[in-house]
């Protein structure tokens, strides 16, 4: 009886929960004759590459996306640190900011028409595993919805940010440095602080008629919030920030 192989060497995984698990190995097929999907190379054009669906679509000049949607080219990863030393590919940190490209033409909710939150040019930093990858003219591109966009990036330091949607940003409170005993903790046993001060925070977000719901936290707030939630970030200040939704705060203290 005749097989054909398909191998899930080129087949990416990402935010498809499905797909957990998937190794590159083998998988026969019985009962199909004359067919064989074996060892995809990923072929260079310079138009359009789709990753995560192992597609290598013909040249096109442009992408136009649609509904809520948005391009984003990503900004490279870090290739050294602040000392001058090289890093290996696998200790580069993941790029979670670049700029809009190109925005859809938004979306309706009831009878109100909800435009992009962003436009091209801006410099934009979006949830860490949101998006479809697409390599398009040799660069590196995300499509993503614009809920998924955390804010606009109006400086190179994070502290400026100015969040989008129901997002807030909030500089964390350091960690104790020792114990109620007065012993010195280490970086690694420091109990992560999961409060800290409002700094900015979004215009809202929006209901199922299209209308737009301020947020319950303002800036100067001081703030509990859920644990692992969020998107951390490192400021130029030496103070550790995090992006969330409204929705993750879960009490103002006073």
């Amino acid at each position: 009886m005749a097989s054909s192989q398909l191998t899930a060497s080129s087949i990416s995984t990402r935010n498809v929960a499905s797909f957990q698990g998937l190794r590159p190995s083998g998988v026969q097929f019985h009962g199909a004759r004359n067919v064989r999907i074996g060892n995809p190379a990923r072929r260079s054009f310079k138009g359009v590459v789709v990753k995560a669906a192992n597609v290598v679509a013909p040249k096109y000049t442009a992408i136009k996306p649609l509904g809520d949607r948005v391009l984003v080219k990503v900004k490279e990863a870090e290739e050294k640190t602040e000392g001058g030393i090289l890093l290996p590919s696998t200790a580069q940190s993941k790029p979670q900011g670049g700029e809009v490209v190109a925005v859809g033409e938004g979306k309706t909710l009831g009878k109100n028409q909800v435009d992009i939150s962003v436009k091209p040019g801006a410099q934009v930093v979006y949830s860490k595993y949101a998006g479809t990858e697409v390599d398009f003219n040799g660069e590196k591109h995300l499509i993503v919805k614009d809920d998924d966009i955390v804010g606009i990036l109006e400086t190179d330091d994070i502290k400026d940010l100015k969040p989008l949607n129901d997002r807030v940003l909030i500089k964390i409170e350091k960690a104790e440095e020792k114990t109620s005993g007065g012993l010195f903790l280490t970086e690694a046993t420091k109990e992560k602080p999961s409060f800290g001060t409002v700094v900015a925070v979004g215009p809202g977000f929006v209901d199922e008629e299209g209308n737009r719901k301020p947020l319950s936290v303002t800036p100067g707030n001081t703030v509990l919030y859920s644990k692992y939630a969020g998107n951390d970030f490192k400021g130029k200040d030496g103070f550790e920030y995090i992006t969330l939704r409204s929705s993750d705060v879960m009490a103002v203290l006073s």
